[in-house]
């Protein structure tokens, strides 16, 4: 590899992980926003979507320009592959985000009422494998990217029990009906959003191995 390739693969790998670091930072921020009501930090969570997705223009754009100008092989052609899947995952989650955002604006406008579900804990299990699959991407480490997919599992089974909670929610009181249904959508941001994380572990597996894991039931 050359030297001029080698510098624009680090600079890619520092534009995703930057990327990456705005669009956790959303997502803590729309949960917390929904947890405090809190309108005008929803607010900035959508703004700052601009910013996101600017830069996976960006990076985008950065990936077609290696390909063209240096027209890499083998492990530095799979790398630039996986960014680009990787960016895009990246910025579904921040779209997610803004979701999660949109939901808080929404029940920040109603009488407060008791979450039938805890959207905190789900969103840091759905966090801390965005960071796990992002790490795996820093070291390059399949083994480590292939522990997310036993979370994405978890994250999913919190799903099915934030419905059937909702669901009895709705049956019970059906005057609260609007914002029972706002902290569904967001049960099922969250979902997503692991399922977004799981997708970049399995392409640092990619990356790392030459093996394409997605749609054969986990990167486990």
């Amino acid at each position: 590899m050359s030297n001029v390739l080698q510098r624009e693969l680090e600079r890619l790998k520092k534009m995703i992980l930057a990327v990456c670091a705005v669009v956790e930072e959303n997502v803590g921020r729309s949960v917390r926003a929904i947890e405090t009501r809190d309108r005008e930090l929803a607010r900035r969570v959508i703004e700052s979507d601009k910013e996101i997705d600017r830069t996976e223009v960006d990076v985008e754009e950065e990936c077609l320009k290696v390909l063209a100008l240096h027209q890499p092989v083998a492990s530095d052609l799979r790398f630039i592959v996986a960014v680009l899947k990787i960016n895009s995952d990246l910025e579904r989650i921040g779209d997610l985000a803004v979701n999660i955002a949109e939901r808080a604006e929404a029940l920040a406008s109603r009488e407060r009422i008791r979450a039938p579900i805890d959207v905190v804990a789900m969103s840091e299990k759905a966090r801390a494998m965005l960071r796990k699959s992002l790490d795996a991407l820093v070291t390059l480490d399949p083994k480590l990217a292939r522990e997310v997919g036993a979370h994405d599992d978890e994250v999913d089974a919190m799903n099915r029990e934030n419905f059937a909670k909702i669901q009895q929610e709705i049956r019970a009181d059906l005057v609260d009906l609007d914002s029972l249904l706002q902290f569904l959508s967001v049960s099922r941001y969250l979902e997503r959003i692991a399922d977004h994380a799981s997708n970049i572990a399995e392409d640092v597996v990619y990356l790392t191995e030459g093996n394409i894991v997605r749609h054969k039931g986990s990167a486990s």
